[in-house]
């Protein structure tokens, strides 16, 4: 009997494994998808982005066909990025280990929770964002699955499981928001001074612009988040189309700049160039993805996890932050992700909580 138990687990970790693995791969397809607007089931077989090949069957094995095709197109020769091999592989260590640590009904809900955690961490490094589909609709699901399954809430029935689900979630989001508001309040603008007069040019591309100050290159909309964000150039020199202002200073909102007293829209505007010594750029304390983000969080794992969350990955971003730093990288980008320390707070909440919480209070009460 002890045998067929131990070959019965086997085969469910084995099981957990391989469902993870394909799981992962249509997470690839959401993490590619999503950001760019295109369905997540049409076209309903996933294609190479170079060349637009459909893939066969065989070509899209998870875990096995990147490996046997070493990371390339079987049909251009185009490099596959790793983190498709790295989704899968990731999202089949989570599934299994899930599975392997809590009762089935609750690995099932956390099955969908991890899934959820890895599209909008890898969206977020690459595009700044967290889809609605990943934080609206993971706080419904998290809803959901907390009636469905009380034990996500240590409830005993579903109605306060919900209602422990539901405060999880707004507390997550309102969390959040006060930190949103009065780091803006604290910290929504940063002088910077150069170390010499620099190049800087505002050049229009479509409904949105390319701002360039010397090698720092970036899209206009990721300064403004508000209405009332103000970028200002203290300028040495500067041409607004074919207009030579000379010394002067530039104030911008998103569509208009300030010059001589006067409004300009930039709308009627194709190019701004000039030299440029200081600049006072708006910030941002986080995208407001975030707080939808940790209100899935909560409405998945509850109120501690949450105040877990919040604190872990604010010390996770701050260490990568300083590394940043200390290894010379760019120290003025308007944008930096948050929900990729987020969900890796919620992960240790989830596998490691108990056991931290534990050892915390054992330190207060030696």
């Amino acid at each position: 009997m002890d045998n067929s138990i131990a070959v019965y687990h086997h085969l469910f970790a084995t099981f957990a494994f391989f469902f993870g693995a394909a799981i992962g791969s249509f997470l690839n397809v959401c993490i590619y998808r999503m950001p760019i607007d295109l369905s997540v089931n049409k076209p309903s077989r996933s294609f190479c982005p170079a060349c637009q090949a459909q893939l066969r069957w065989h070509q899209n094995i998870p875990l096995v066909s990147w490996l046997f095709l070493r990371g390339r197109c079987a049909h251009c020769g185009s490099r596959i990025a790793f983190r498709y091999f790295a989704v899968e592989l990731l999202t089949a260590l989570l599934f299994l280990a899930v599975w392997r640590l809590f009762p089935w009904q609750v690995a099932l809900a956390y099955w969908v929770f991890v899934s959820l955690l890895i599209v909008g961490t890898f969206i977020d490094f690459e595009h700044f964002i967290i889809p609605d589909e990943i934080t609206i609709g993971g706080t419904v699901a998290g809803l959901l699955a907390s009636f469905l399954v009380p034990a996500l809430m240590s409830a005993h029935g579903r109605w306060s499981a919900l209602l422990s689900s539901a405060f999880s979630a707004v507390l997550g989001y309102a969390i959040l928001w006060i930190v949103l508001e009065a780091g803006k309040k604290a910290f929504g603008k940063k002088k910077i001074q150069l170390d010499a007069p620099t190049a800087f040019s505002w050049t229009r591309t479509g409904e949105d612009a390319d701002f360039v100050v010397g090698e720092e290159k970036t899209l206009w909309s990721d300064y403004f988040s508000r209405e009332n964000d103000l970028l200002v150039l203290h300028c040495d020199e500067a041409v607004v189309d074919s207009r030579n202002l000379g010394k002067t200073n530039l104030r911008f909102h998103y569509d208009r700049v300030q010059i001589d007293g006067e409004d300009v829209s930039l709308d009627a505007l194709e190019r701004i160039s000039g030299v440029v010594r200081e600049l006072q750029i708006p910030r941002e304390a986080m995208g407001r993805g975030d707080l939808k983000f940790l209100a899935a969080i909560g409405a998945f794992l509850g109120w501690r996890a949450v105040l877990f969350s919040v604190f872990a990955g604010s010390l996770l971003g701050s260490l990568v932050g300083l590394a940043t730093l200390l290894v010379g990288q760019r120290v003025w980008s308007p944008k930096l992700p948050f929900g990729p320390y987020l969900a890796l707070g919620a992960l240790l909440w989830m596998f490691f909580g108990e056991a931290l919480l534990g050892w915390y209070v054992g330190l207060l009460n030696p």
